[in-house]
């Protein structure tokens, strides 16, 4: 009997370890480990660009910058997207070319949204004028093309390329925002901010749109792109903010125009403002792109082009001119795209339409942390409802029981049956 006894209690121990609680860690579920194609909790400037290289990005005095963006647990574009380094469809036989050597870029199909290749997709880096893109989206959302703005001497003021905005100029929409996208004008994306409410307001409104997109590496901290506490993308940002860009006309023909007519103002007569981008009528098939640059950000670069029906764009950050202008780097990586894509190569990620958690749920398993959150809690929920020993450990136990019983009942009768015997033998 002894022996049996403590067969039992191993039985309903074992019984125990296999419940799926016994082996939770007090805090809560244990979370997923990520898998190889989403190592971007590795990948540099994971959270944030790298650091600045003079004072721009201070805060005023009396300011905190802004903490880093959060990063998404799973890669907005797919998984792959979260990967380091180059991002290549598998098998493909284009190859890509060697000497581009921008830290992060991305080629996509404009109209479809598949990613053909990249590089860091999701590193943050600066955008520089590349912002502009964000800026012209809202313009165009909200204001009038004919609407007059009023230079001022602020305007004027402002640092870096400037096309001539000054006090006592008026200008139509339409004019500033040409000049903003074909020369990177900061005193027209100065004086359209201000015409969007001013510019906390107008940086506002372009923050919610990068949400409202799905650009979630994105805070514009200027409106022209000049380095500001807190300002991030990614050159997955730009690609998908580009696309949206290019479905307004007013934006496809302003990147798309040579030159415009300008006014001046006071005493200065109006000129022609020429559009700054190298591989305008230069590339086969050029639609048109934008140009950037700032000590923090480097070399930037954005741009497009159509070949047959399909239209390539490739955004390029933190890049050299070294061994070739961003503009050459650019043009060999649409030459990759447009040989992607005659292949009919695998996409390796695709642009979105939409900020993810305003997307319909789908049943992957996968989802954002909200989702993950909640499917956590209700894991925990079902675990305490469970019986103390579990799923699996329940029928176990219930065997353990079962067997405790018959082997009582065993040990009753022969307990009776050796009394019976012994009776016998005393009569």
């Amino acid at each position: 009997m002894p022996a049996l006894f403590v067969s039992l209690c191993a039985l309903i121990v074992a019984a125990l370890l296999a419940t799926p609680g016994a082996k939770a860690a007090p805090g809560g579920p244990e979370k997923a480990q990520p898998t190889e194609g989403q190592n971007s909790a590795q990948c540099q400037n994971h959270d944030r660009p790298p650091p600045p290289v003079d004072t721009s990005e201070e805060p005023k005095p009396g300011e905190v910058s802004p903490q880093p963006l959060p990063v998404p647990d799973e890669p907005v574009g797919g998984t792959r997207m979260g990967e380091c380094g180059l991002v290549q469809p598998v098998g493909a036989d284009a190859v890509m070319p060697g000497d581009v050597t921008s830290a992060s870029w991305v080629i996509a199909d404009i109209d479809t949204g598949d990613v053909l290749a990249a590089k860091d997709p999701h590193a943050r880096e600066r955008p520089a004028s590349l912002i502009k893109t964000l800026l012209a989206i809202a313009v165009v959302r909200e204001l009038r093309l004919d609407e007059v703005v009023e230079g001022t001497q602020e305007d004027a003021n402002q640092e870096g390329t400037k096309v001539g905005v000054g006090p006592g100029g008026s200008y139509t929409v339409r004019q500033l925002l040409f000049a903003l996208v074909m020369r990177s004008g900061n005193d027209a994306a100065h004086a359209l901010a201000r015409q969007l409410g001013g510019l906390p307001s107008a940086l506002e409104k372009m923050n919610a749109l990068a949400k409202e997109l799905g650009a979630l590496d994105t805070r514009a901290a200027t409106p022209s792109g000049l380095d500001g506490p807190g300002m991030s993308t990614s050159a997955y940002d730009l690609s998908l903010v580009f696309r949206a860009a290019m479905k307004h006309k007013e934006f496809a023909e302003a990147i798309s125009t040579k030159s415009i007519d300008f006014p001046g103002y006071g005493s200065r007569p109006g000129y022609k403002v020429n559009n700054d981008n190298r591989l305008l009528g230069r590339y086969p098939g050029f639609l048109g792109g934008k140009t950037g640059f700032t000590d923090d950000a480097r070399h930037t670069y954005l741009g497009a082009a159509k070949k047959g029906q399909r239209r390539i764009s490739v955004v390029l950050l933190r890049g050299e001119s070294n061994p070739a202008p961003l503009a050459e780097q650019a043009a060999k990586l649409l030459d990759y795209g447009f040989a992607l894509a005659d292949e009919r190569a695998k996409p390796v990620g695709k642009l979105v339409d939409h900020a993810p958690e305003a997307q319909p749920k789908q049943n992957t398993g996968l989802g954002s942390a909200a989702a993950t959150d909640q499917q956590a809690a209700e894991r925990q929920v079902a675990d305490a409802q469970r019986s103390a020993f579990g799923t699996y450990g329940a029928p176990l136990v219930v065997l353990a029981g079962v067997a405790v019983l018959v082997s009582f009942a065993l040990w009753i009768r022969r307990k009776r049956a050796k009394a019976a015997r012994a009776a016998r033998m005393a009569g």
